[in-house]
């Protein structure tokens, strides 16, 4: 077998559980900001948990895939090694970088939901009325 081809099956063996790992995870524990955050309606929970996850898988194993080729020469074992941690880095940093995203999306819904509501204006006293200006306070 070439060992380009070696390489190429060493980074889908690293990369797809790793990507599986980092989704998991993401799904266990986002789970639960979402329970918290929509603590009215668990079905809608478990439906953004899961459209969450499923975009991740879809981003990272595209990029995995996106990523496998190589132009590069490896006529020796020590280089498929060096290809495939240069590889396997990468996919690391990106899921990592995701993994922080979506986090980070987590506790945004979770802020904005649990936010107090912003004040409502006063209305008017009658159409047409202009609002005083706020008198200055001494």
């Amino acid at each position: 077998m070439d060992r380009i081809v070696v390489a190429y099956v060493l980074y889908l063996l690293i990369s797809i559980p790793l990507t599986v790992l980092v989704a998991r995870t993401l799904s266990k524990h986002g789970r639960a900001f979402l329970a918290e955050v929509f603590a009215d309606s668990p079905g809608l929970a478990t439906a953004v948990n899961q459209l969450l996850v499923v975009g991740f898988y879809l981003i990272s194993l595209g990029f995995v895939t996106l990523f496998l080729t190589s132009h590069a020469e490896v006529p020796t074992a020590r280089e498929v090694f060096e290809l495939l941690s240069v590889k396997v880095g990468v996919v690391a940093l990106i899921l990592g970088a995701m993994h922080l995203v979506n986090v980070l999306v987590f506790n945004g819904i979770r802020r904005r939901h649990l936010a107090p509501p912003a004040p409502q204006p006063a209305p008017l006293p009658y159409p047409g009325m202009p609002q005083a200006p706020p008198f200055p306070t001494p």
